[in-house]
């Protein structure tokens, strides 16, 4: 009798305790959350992140704060998250460079990430376009190449970085065409734009958010979308396959919220969910038009499938371009 009681009473106390772990997996977030970015204030991705931040305060009840640490190709910032919370309240933000390409430039990284990070969801993703001046002589993407065969090594195209999107697209353009052209690296954007408009670089890769104030104004033109098909903000702007060009060329930007491993999947069924529901909002789409972005709405399945394929293409494009940074 005595042992039925006593079996009673530790039943009856694991059972208390199963609604309690639930109702503490259900309650996140309990505390303020910080979303820890590597890009600055005021760029599109700081802005993307910003939105996301106050859908979540509003749906989470608690405050949801952007943290910019920019620098260091995205090293402060991971480096910032990998000591902070590690139960969801504090995500990270990172874009397909860090992603896909690092573990290719870099022999040694800061971060694994296999195991560091649990890429959960994509936040958008950007088309790039072959930019050039508003005057240039190339009126195809055809054009371009032919120019480019024809001169060997004196074509020339910019970028800010070694291994960014810009400087990796160019290279698999060369690499899809069989041409050589010279790389010129700028200090940042709004030079590598200027120097393509004053006819300084034959063209260059950029978005809408990056090159679109200049062609705005009229000093530089979109020559082809590196898109599969062509981008809804510009029906106008042909595919590079449609300009002359490699057919289903492809170079796009993305960035995406990851969390630590191994968070239970009440958290980040959670995170993921209410993300994407503000992302689905009719405000968020329209600031997304005005930067050029995309959403792109996903399983995670099919995400980490997405960012391994993307993982090869780069690592493929770096090994030929033979192009390290350590």
């Amino acid at each position: 009798m005595f042992f039925k009681s006593l079996m009673a009473v530790a039943a009856l106390a694991a059972a208390s305790l199963l609604p309690a772990t639930a109702s503490a997996q259900q309650q996140f977030p309990s505390k303020p959350v910080r979303i820890i970015t590597p890009f600055p204030v005021g760029g599109g991705p700081d802005g993307v992140a910003r939105l996301v931040a106050d859908k979540l305060s509003r749906a989470w009840g608690q405050p949801v704060v952007v943290e910019n640490r920019p620098g260091g190709n995205g090293f402060i910032a991971i480096d910032a998250w990998k000591r902070g919370a590690k139960d969801g309240h504090d995500l990270l933000v990172l874009d397909n460079v860090h992603l896909a390409a690092y573990p290719a430039l870099f022999k040694k990284l800061p971060y694994d990430s296999a195991k560091d990070f649990d890429a959960l969801l994509p936040l958008f993703k950007t088309y790039f376009f072959f930019t050039v001046p508003a005057n240039s002589k190339y009126k195809t993407v055809g054009d371009l190449i032919a120019d480019a065969k024809a001169n060997p090594g004196k074509l020339n195209y910019g970028s800010w970085s070694v291994g960014n999107p810009v400087h990796l697209g160019s290279e698999l353009f060369e690499s899809a065409t069989g041409t050589q052209m010279e790389h010129v690296i700028y200090k940042e954007t709004t030079q590598l734009y200027t120097s393509v408009s004053t006819g300084e670089l034959a063209f260059a890769l950029g978005t809408s958010a990056t090159a679109g104030p200049l062609q705005r104004a009229g000093k530089l033109r979109l020559l082809a979308a590196a898109a599969p098909k062509r981008v809804a903000a510009f029906p106008e702007v042909p595919t590079v396959g449609e300009s002359g060009g490699p057919q289903g060329f492809e170079v796009i930007g993305w960035n995406a919220i990851a969390v630590p491993q191994g968070l239970p999947a009440s958290v980040t069924d959670k995170i993921k969910r209410d993300i994407e529901k503000g992302l689905a909002e009719a405000d968020v789409q329209e600031k997304f038009k005005s930067f050029g972005y995309e959403a792109f709405p996903t399983t995670r399945e099919q995400f980490n499938q997405f960012v391994q394929s993307e993982t090869r293409r780069f690592g493929d494009v770096i090994k030929k371009a033979n192009v390290s940074l350590d």
